[in-house]
This record gives C-alpha cells, structure tokens and sequence, in this order.
C-alpha cells in the first residue's frame, strides 16, 4: 500500500496563522501529480501549513481517505477518518494505529491544538513509526513500551520553534538521537528539517549529531524526491 503523509505541494511563500506569520523558503520538488495515487493520507493534524498547505489540503480532499486527528477530520472536506491515540485502523494488510504526539512542551496542547503520529504494521513488513510533530521523549517512551519493535521511525525534527509557546515545537537533534536509542536503534528517517524558516536547526546538523553519537549507520538517505527503500533484511 502507498500512504502520503502530511501533505505540502506549495512553492516558497508566506502563511499567516494569526498574529504569527510562517514562511517556507523552499519550493516542493515533488508535485501531486507525481505521488498519485495513494490509498490514504496520514495527517498528523491540520492546523499548520508546514505540515498541510494549499496544496496539499486540495490533494487530501481527493485522496480515498485521510486518517488524522478527530478535530482535523471534523474540518477537512473529503473522506476523512479521525482517531484518538490508542485507535486503529486496518487498511488492507496494514494496521495504522494512532499513537500521542505532544507539539511543544508540556502545557502547550490548548495553543498548538491536537496531534497524533502513527505506527504502521503489517505481516513481514518492517514496523514503521511516524512521529508527526512531537516534542516529547516522554512520548517517545511510551510508544516503544507500547509496540514490541520499530523498525523504521520517521522522525519529524527540525528543532521548529515560534513566540506562540516558549520551547521547541519538534524534536531537536539531540532529542532526535535520543529517540532513536529510546526506540532500540532503528532505521531513522528524519523529515522536517529544512525548508521553513522557523526550523532552527537542519537536516545536516542532525547527521553530525548521529555521527557524533555513532549513530549514523541508522539514518536513511532523506534527500528529498530521493527514495530511501527499506527491506526486513536491513
């Protein structure tokens, strides 16, 4: 099966959420047309245009179906499904189960509004965790107490930080590296790292802090439009 996670097809612009403003410097290099068709999008939530802009809410509302939180499937037109953390669906031969995410520190839910990850099994299949925008180790723990084995874990870093809560918004490196041992070393795709000016760290400071953990033989190629394949022989 093919999932889509957190949709954004737009060019380089700004977005205003309020009195805050948010602005991606990067042009997607990978358009609607060219990761159609899918059987469902994974939306951690879709409050925040780096993780769902224009273009990709105008594909998600086409999309066979979308599996986000409940608030964000109550919001979203198209054939939307919303879980609570704990939830899952079976789709095909794939169970998505929607575990907790928390976007910032503790205390910051009623500003940044809900967000789920994902955890994604099947039969022979490598365990993949989908983080969606989390700031928490806490959470982290109570995703590799929950599941037996992650075998692959996207991460979402970047270190995102706005005025709108005092704290980081995503996992830092650090924290990234953290989780990977939290996780019992898994393969790491980290995705949300570069791009939007309010990331305040890079894809390439976290491949220094892997390799300066020993950690870098766990990190995926993540170039973008660039496939990282993973097999159980990995």
């Amino acid at each position: 099966m093919r999932f889509l996670v957190d949709p954004t097809f737009d060019p380089a612009g700004v977005y205003s959420i309020g009195s805050r403003v948010l602005t991606k410097t990067n042009d997607a290099v990978v358009g609607p047309e060219e990761v159609a068709p899918v059987d469902a999008v994974l939306l951690s939530h879709d409050q925040h245009p780096d993780n769902l802009d224009l273009g990709g809410r105008a594909f998600a509302q086409h999309a066979p179906l979308v599996v986000t939180t409940r608030l964000a499937a109550s919001r979203l037109a198209g054939n939307c499904r919303g879980l609570q953390p704990g939830e899952t669906i079976d789709l095909g031969a794939v169970s998505v189960t929607a575990v907790p995410a928390l976007h910032g520190p503790e205390g910051s839910e009623d500003k940044t509004g809900p967000v789920i990850g994902f955890v994604l099994e099947a039969s022979g299949s490598p365990t993949v965790y989908v983080s969606g925008d989390n700031a928490s180790l806490a959470v982290v723990r109570q995703i590799a107490q929950r599941f037996a084995r992650i075998d692959v874990a996207v991460l979402f870093a970047g270190a995102a930080r706005t005025p709108l809560v005092d704290g980081f918004l995503t996992l830092t490196n650090e924290q990234a590296v953290d989780a990977a041992r939290i996780l019992g070393y898994p393969l790491v795709l980290p995705v949300h790292t570069d791009g939007w000016a309010h990331f305040t760290q890079d894809g390439e400071s976290l491949r220094a802090a892997f390799e300066e953990a020993g950690l870098a033989r766990l990190l995926l190629r993540a170039d973008p439009a660039v496939p990282a394949r993973v097999g159980m022989q990995d």
